[in-house]
């Protein structure tokens, strides 16, 4: 049976607390990532794996960025439909928000806007689909905070982070991705503020199954985190170098590192793991190691940067080792 493709939501209004400062200039979802934005990572993953046909993001934190990023609102010829909340409705919330958008009876699929991954999602949905159940978490094994209680035999989620105090055994991470059918949103109040993990808890304690599909295969990594932020970048050089995204990508340029663009002065050096995105400037005899130079990021002529991020508009200079400008 040929089936339409899901309805995808990528979540992209939190506040990215623990990547601050950096988050001051951009919602996480548009943190640079190689020569691209975070969030487009995320499309090509769904268009690869389940046929995206579109998109729809939720905004909260510095909206306008986003219409910077994508000013004809869409992403390789595929429509993006951005939902601003005003309030920040959380997980739960913002899906009841999107409510006018689906389309049908198909089912939707919620990604998490600050994840790096290529984990193959055509068997969850196919899972999904079969099961007819209300939600299907994406679920691994390792990789993460382990607070999903799991039973492999039944396919369904038995707890999350304790809730029910069962002495289940939480052996399994959350990837923040997760199918929901249309009807779930009947079990969302409108202009709610929520996460999605207590709606589940509640549809459990119900006698609702929540379903589960571990996905060992593939990539995950949580850009939470300044130290998470550089690493993917080390690994995307390294031990990834060849093998990510699994899907193959359609614009191998974000691998280039230093963007033809940027404007890198007589004897500038770029060593490591370091990035250069379009429109920076690195002074003449400047060295930049294991650094992130963000679009229209400066680094003053001599600088030398170790393990620095600089954002557009920002000139680090000076000797520097963990700094963020």
């Amino acid at each position: 049976m040929n089936f339409l493709p899901p309805d995808c939501f990528v979540l992209g209004a939190g506040l990215g607390t623990r990547l601050r400062p950096l988050t001051d200039q951009l919602p996480k979802p548009l943190v640079p990532v190689g020569l691209k934005p975070l969030i487009s990572f995320a499309f090509d993953h769904l268009i690869a794996d389940v046929g995206a046909d579109s998109f729809i993001v939720n905004t909260h934190h510095l909206p306008n960025a986003f219409a910077t990023t994508f000013p004809e609102a869409s992403y390789r010829e595929r429509p993006i439909v951005f939902r601003h909340e005003p309030i920040l409705l959380e997980t739960g919330g913002g899906i009841r928000n999107i409510a006018d958008l689906l389309r049908g009876d198909r089912p939707l699929l919620v990604y998490n806007g600050d994840i790096l991954t290529d984990l193959p999602l055509a068997p969850a949905l196919a899972t999904h689909r079969a099961s007819g159940r209300l939600a299907t978490m994406i679920l691994r094994s390792g990789g993460g905070p382990k607070h999903v209680a799991f039973d492999a035999a039944g396919g369904v989620v038995l707890d999350v982070r304790d809730r029910f105090a069962k002495g289940h055994a939480h052996e399994h991470v959350f990837t923040g991705i997760y199918l929901v059918a249309p009807t779930l949103l009947e079990h969302i109040s409108a202009e709610t503020k929520i996460s999605i993990i207590p709606i589940f808890i509640d549809l459990i304690r119900e006698g609702h199954a929540i379903g589960g599909v571990v996905i060992d295969e593939g990539e995950w990594r949580d850009l939470g985190s300044r130290k998470e932020y550089l690493e993917v970048h080390r690994a995307l050089r390294s031990d990834l170098a060849e093998t990510f995204p699994r899907y193959g990508a359609p614009d191998r340029g974000w691998r280039e590192w230093i963007s033809p663009d940027a404007r890198l002065g007589v004897g500038a050096r770029v060593l490591g793991c370091s990035t250069i995105g379009a429109g920076a400037v690195i002074g003449d005899g400047a060295v930049v190691e294991d650094s992130l130079i963000w679009p229209g990021g400066e680094v003053a002529a001599g600088a030398r940067l170790r393990q620095c991020i600089v954002r557009g508009g920002s000139v680090a200079a000076g000797e520097l080792k963990g700094k963020d400008f």
